[in-house]
């Protein structure tokens, strides 16, 4: 099942794509309104049979207000509506006159309102730009008085679901219902859009678009090990870093490849951190060797048996080093560049390109790093995370995991995957080492550089998710989400065997991130 990830024109043409297929806009718009009344009776039963105030607009999205209006009505639910004035779209004025003439009753959006106990926000819809106008900003500030729960169809009216930035005060949604897919503004405005439900009307299947990493993805990509599967064939990393007191980031990334399945991990590092890890870490394979100069030949020939090398986690930034992971990446077959080896190509990213002789290369800056790494595309970085990693990747060849709120993972040439998986927990120091650690063991197991980015960024984040119900996100630490793995790993091994029953209308439910 494909999660597309949608701009506002995307929605749109996929309108167009359905009304060129046959498929009537009304019956869409009829589906789209008894979706949301169905999510909101499931979610708040008792406040249903307590009154709703539906807030309509005069576009599209006004129109989906009256059909829930209309649907909650034949429901015996005491239900109200409220709008701006204005010239309505077709479809919402044919959706308005409907209710009317079913008995749907209006109240002024200045005028007394009755007692209620939801409200539904259909004021503006994925379309809408810029601030809302005084007259809709003053009907958007009324409902956020009455502090109800609130139920937004599209987006929260005054989020702007194209970059998720918010104009005045937007309504407090406690929950969003789609239609079809994300749009880009809920993944960059998850405090605003609160969870988020994606539904199905009826659109036709759509592909070329941005695609969300789903548990049923990263499940059908981490399956089942072989009966006799043997080290060999679960993977061989070796990680490299870890300069002195920087032996934390080579740790974790080093468990977070075993913790992800690994057959076989080394950990490469000057003496004293390799000394201190044969205490502490007897999983571990190791070899001395300074993180500078010339590769020793056990180096070379370790680097040339490895599936996958991942160079970065503490490794400092000594200007030599540059050099030294230029040659690591030249014997690698497959390699994760992450944290101080990314920012010692600063302005250079050619020459990562140029290193890693075509062999499958992953990147994977937070946005500082991808700052100081590709100037020439940071502009796009808070506005549009998928234009700034699409460009960043084409210029360097290679795949980039863009990490963020949502991350991105894009491929010259290939749809990129969006990841919203996670919560704040994981803005700590060592979160970026596990990942590098997922990402090594994937690709050393076989899954193709882009795949392999995007399922261990979704690991990362639903174990970090798993960690905070345990520790809540202000207290996750890195070994929080290590230790959740095992629950995460049991999940996918019982959604691969029996997936969970269909809940129709619902395709996805994003939670709010924990705070």
């Amino acid at each position: 099942m494909i999660i597309p990830v949608l701009t506002p024109e995307q929605s749109a043409e996929w309108d167009r794509q359905a009304s060129a297929a046959g498929i009537d806009l009304g019956r869409l718009m009829d589906a789209a309104g008894r979706a949301v009344a169905a999510v909101l009776v499931e979610r708040w039963p008792e406040r249903t049979g307590q009154g709703v105030l539906v807030a309509v607009g005069t576009g599209n999205n006004g129109g989906d207000g009256w059909v829930v209006a209309r649907v909650l009505h034949r429901l015996g639910a005491p239900v109200w509506v409220t709008g701006v004035s204005g010239e309505q779209s077709p479809l919402c004025r044919e959706m308005a006159e409907r209710a009317r003439r079913e008995g749907v009753r209006e109240v002024s959006p200045d005028g007394p309102w009755p007692g209620v106990a939801l409200l539904v926000d259909a004021l503006l819809g994925t379309g809408a730009r810029g601030a809302p106008r005084p007259p809709m900003q003053a009907l958007i500030d009324r409902l956020n008085e009455l502090a109800l729960p609130a139920l937004a169809v599209d987006g929260p009216s005054g989020v702007d679901l194209l970059n998720g930035h918010s104009h005045g005060q937007p309504v407090n949604s406690e929950i969003t219902v789609t239609f079809g897919g994300v749009r880009r503004g809920h993944l960059m405005a998850r405090d605003e859009v609160g969870d988020i439900s994606v539904v199905d009307i009826g659109h036709p299947p759509v592909t070329g678009w941005p695609q969300l990493v789903t548990d049923d993805v990263a499940a059908a990509q981490v399956g089942r090990f072989a009966a006799r599967a043997h080290k060999g064939e679960r993977g061989r990393v070796v990680v490299v870093g870890g300069d002195s007191a920087m032996s934390g980031a080579l740790r974790l990334a080093a468990r977070a490849a075993f913790g992800a399945g690994a057959g076989l991990v080394h950990a490469v590092a000057p003496a004293a951190t390799i000394e201190a890890l044969r205490g502490a870490e007897p999983d571990l394979q190791t070899l001395e060797h300074p993180l500078e100069g010339e590769l020793a030949p056990p180096l070379k020939e370790l680097i040339a048996r490895a599936d996958a090398l991942v160079v970065g986690p503490g490794l400092g930034r000594h200007p030599a080093r540059k050099e030294f992971v230029t040659r690591l990446l030249g014997h690698a077959k497959a390699a994760v560049v992450d944290a101080d080896a990314l920012t010692l190509f600063a302005g250079d990213p050619a020459a990562l390109a140029a290193a890693a002789r075509g062999a499958p290369l992953i990147l994977t800056p937070h946005a500082g790093e991808f700052r100081s790494l590709f100037p020439g595309h940071a502009g796009a970085l808070e506005s549009d995370p998928w234009a700034a990693a699409a460009g960043a990747s084409s210029e360097v060849n290679a795949s980039l995991l863009l990490k963020g709120v949502p991350s991105v993972v894009a491929t010259a040439g290939t749809v990129p995957w969006t990841i919203a998986a996670g919560n704040p927990g994981l803005a700590t120091g060592g979160s970026g080492d596990l990942l590098s650690g997922f990402t090594g063991t994937l690709l050393a197991q076989g899954l193709e550089a882009t795949i392999a980015a995007a399922v261990a960024a979704h690991i990362l984040g639903r174990a970090a998710e798993i960690g905070a119900r345990r520790h809540t996100a202000r207290g996750l630490r890195p070994m929080d989400v290590l230790a959740a793995l095992p629950d995460l790993w049991r999940a996918f091994e019982i959604r691969r065997a029996a997936r969970p029953s269909p809940r129709p209308p619902r395709l996805l439910e994003l939670l709010r991130p924990a705070g």
